[in-house]
């Protein structure tokens, strides 16, 4: 799925759709009414802004989701609603679409439980997600998926959405032993707010590392996708109206947590330190993370300091 706006969209029009492979959805089919899911939509959205689908059963098929909604006779509003999703943004006066799309190998996870050969297929990826303390609740939330051959094979992928439910990023983590654990995809992390599509920005964020991590948190976590929190989540923070925000880095990051939560302190912002005692907070579990938390005290400029003087 790369775009879970317009999942939603399609299904407000098609009804609940289940996922297939390659990211893309079956749904029944309004021309031939097969009792069955056989229309086969792609919500991957080419740079030509293509979607293509096809109704097994009938053949009816086409290259985009305005012309399925025409046939479909969707109401106006929905091709008001498809407007705002998939029109290209402009700088420069040249259109820029967005090309970030997840491996064109990824099998998603959240439909896997009900076909016996794909469990089979994906039982090594189940296997290490398990030994994280991954949930099927949470394979189901955040669209988790793996790659079983191409440049990401053998890995889990999590993928991370927008506000707007647009990919924005995906992680690809090894679950077989592997010289290089992670393989970035080619977009810079640097301006990515990662999970966004799943953050309350009336609420208390809790900042931490990794994928990983924020899954084991739960609670409106936001992973930096490293140690650096940057201008632009620092921007959006700031101008939120978020007044608590607790940052649970990794033992080795410390400075860059101090660093971090003297420049939120100095916007206002009510800031803890969560310290795992040397783990991350995958490897804590959510439980003690929770009570960890929920006995972290908020810092004040003079704790601050005696952190820094700590750690120099």
């Amino acid at each position: 799925m790369e775009n879970a706006a317009l999942l939603v969209l399609v299904e407000s029009v098609l009804g609940k759709g289940t996922p297939t492979s390659k990211g893309n959805y079956a749904f029944k089919c309004p021309f031939c009414s097969h009792h069955k899911n056989k229309l086969e939509v792609s919500l991957r959205t080419t740079t030509k802004k293509e979607n293509f689908w096809h109704c097994w059963v009938c053949d009816t098929k086409g290259k985009s989701i305005r012309s399925l909604f025409k046939q479909a006779k969707a109401t106006l509003d929905k091709f008001e609603d498809l407007n705002l999703l998939i029109q290209p943004t402009y700088m420069g006066g040249i259109a820029s679409v967005e090309t970030l799309v997840l491996p064109a190998e990824f099998i998603a996870l959240n439909g896997i439980y009900s076909d016996k050969i794909a469990q089979i297929e994906a039982k090594h990826a189940l296997q290490f997600l398990t030994k994280r303390n991954v949930t099927k609740d949470d394979i189901i939330k955040y669209n988790i998926g793996f790659c079983k051959e191409g440049s990401y094979s053998d890995r889990i992928i999590i993928p991370s959405y927008d506000a707007n439910g647009i990919l924005n990023y995906f992680i690809a983590r090894a679950y077989k032993d592997s010289d290089r654990k992670y393989k970035n995809p080619p977009v810079a992390s640097k301006e990515v707010i990662g999970l966004e599509l799943y953050i309350n920005w009336d609420a208390p964020i809790i900042l931490c590392e990794g994928m990983f991590d924020a899954i084991t948190i739960k609670r409106n976590c936001i992973p930096l996708l490293g140690k650096v929190l940057h201008d632009k989540l620092m921007e959006k923070i700031v101008k939120s109206s978020v007044d608590r925000i607790y940052i649970a880095l990794d033992n080795d990051a410390k400075k860059d947590a101090l660093k971090h939560a003297e420049k939120l302190m100095s916007y206002g912002k009510e800031v803890y330190m969560v310290e795992l005692d040397g783990k991350d907070a995958n490897a804590t579990g959510f439980e003690l993370f929770l009570n960890t938390l929920e006995h972290t005290e908020p810092l004040t400029f003079q704790s601050l300091l005696e952190k820094k003087l700590q750690n120099i």
